[in-house]
């Protein structure tokens, strides 16, 4: 196989990187359909439920610098290599756990192995394909990996069903050594070498290559982006999702797992079509997330207002709205791609892919304290109105991340315009 940009050596690296982020994507969902048995099996409330979700996104969120950095280091193959391990480990302490406290340990170490992945795809998807097709392969990645969270939906339902928690999660688990040995014997940092290292990090370097990705208001743009679309539909898809539909809107389980199937079906036909309408108008990136953010407000806005349980129709329209808030939040990575040189992408990336976590993180355990607060007792039979109050708590993010897009788009589109006098420079 040739090393060239784009060739097949390069669909073969994209490919194993893909199936890796694929599993993490797996691992990390595979809680949204397993709540209510994991409220049965370690008997814990809503409260509880939610550190599961809570401190696998704060772990995730907080290792995107970190990683970021590494693979600017090592480069994402090492990174890569490293969050398969870890994966593994931890999703087989999470089968076999039986206390609380065992099973929150194996889900912190959950977040840090799904946190070494991302990034990894978006560096290796920069060396080995031409800029022109970068931002499609951004998009095409995000989706074929969100599949993941298919098969963490309908099919990880029957698996608890029918084989039980410890051998559902075992067998999940067991996948991660197959990926770790094409990681190993496939893939590769650049079309030049197996390995492409960059310089010796020290805290002085460190500190100026985070200043100066900060500094940019292009960076700033994505990382509000990022925070503002993305957050819905991870805390749908990561926790509460399901007890919502079954407990707040009164569907069956068949009919809520497929419900959040529909999610990650949105994700997977808006991706492309976001990644090629970003890539013929990136002046308009901005302009898009603003509208997707929009759409989803009015959507919830619709649903929690509904008397009584919302209709079909409109919980699919909900899937479909929230399921493009995907795809948008990767159009932040594509400002990172824009704003930042090739040496410090990878931390410039991080920088942005921590935004979205840290709102999924307050958003995940805001519901599970207000589901608490408007629940009497310790019972976690939830009422249709102790949900609306407790997703209400979205619209504080959604008005906090909007003035900032706003306010940081005047910014990124003033340097852009200056700097497209003088270079060239692809345009927000």
């Amino acid at each position: 196989m040739t090393s060239q940009l784009g060739g097949r050596m390069a669909y073969a690296v994209w490919g194993v990187a893909l199936a890796t982020y694929f599993l993490a994507i797996f691992h990390r969902s595979s809680l949204a359909v397993a709540g209510l048995a994991a409220s049965e099996r370690f008997g814990i409330s809503a409260s509880q439920l939610a550190t599961f979700a809570m401190l696998q996104l704060l772990v995730y969120a907080a290792m995107q610098i970190p990683v970021g950095l590494l693979v600017d280091r090592y480069g994402p193959r090492a990174v890569m290599l490293s969050g398969v391990v870890i994966l593994t480990l931890a999703q087989t302490g999470f089968a076999l756990a039986e206390s609380y406290s065992v099973a929150l340990v194996s889900r912190t170490f959950v977040g840090m192995g799904d946190a070494m992945t991302w990034i990894c795809v978006l560096r290796l998807v920069s060396r080995w394909f031409p800029p022109r097709r970068v931002p499609v392969f951004t998009q095409l990645s995000g989706t074929v990996g969100q599949l993941g969270a298919v098969v963490a939906a309908v099919p990880m339902t029957v698996a608890l069903r029918e084989v039980g928690w410890t051998a559902a999660y075992l067998g999940t688990a067991s996948l991660g050594i197959l990926l770790a040995l094409g990681l190993v014997f496939v893939v590769r940092d650049a079309p030049e070498g197996r390995r492409v290292s960059g310089p010796r990090m020290s805290w002085p370097g460190i500190r100026t290559s985070l200043t100066a990705s900060w500094a940019h208001p292009g960076t700033r743009l994505g990382f509000w982006m990022h925070f503002t679309t993305q957050f819905s539909a991870t805390a749908m898809a990561l926790l509460w999702g399901y007890p919502f539909l079954v407990q707040g809107e009164g569907r069956s389980a068949t009919s809520a797992g497929v419900l959040l199937t529909l999610i990650v079906v949105a994700f997977i036909y808006s991706g492309p079509l976001l990644g090629l309408l970003i890539g013929r108008h990136p002046w308009h990136r901005s302009s898009v997330v603003l509208v997707i953010v929009c759409a989803i407000v009015v959507v919830w806005t619709a649903v929690l207002a509904w008397p009584g349980p919302a209709p079909l129709w409109l919980l699919v329209l909900l899937t479909q709205v929230i399921g493009f808030g995907g795809p948008a939040s990767m159009i932040g990575f594509d400002l990172a791609r824009t704003s930042n040189p090739a040496e410090r992408l990878a931390s410039a990336t991080g920088i942005i892919n921590q935004a979205g976590f840290a709102a999924s993180l307050v958003l995940v355990l805001s519901i599970g304290l207000i589901l608490d607060w408007r629940t009497p007792g310790a019972s976690t039979d939830y009422s249709p109105d102790a949900f609306r109050w407790a997703l209400s708590a979205q619209y504080v993010l959604w008005g906090v991340g909007l003035a900032q897009i706003v306010r940081y788009r005047r910014r990124a589109r003033a340097v852009i315009d200056r700097r497209a006098l003088e270079s060239g420079v692809p345009m927000t």
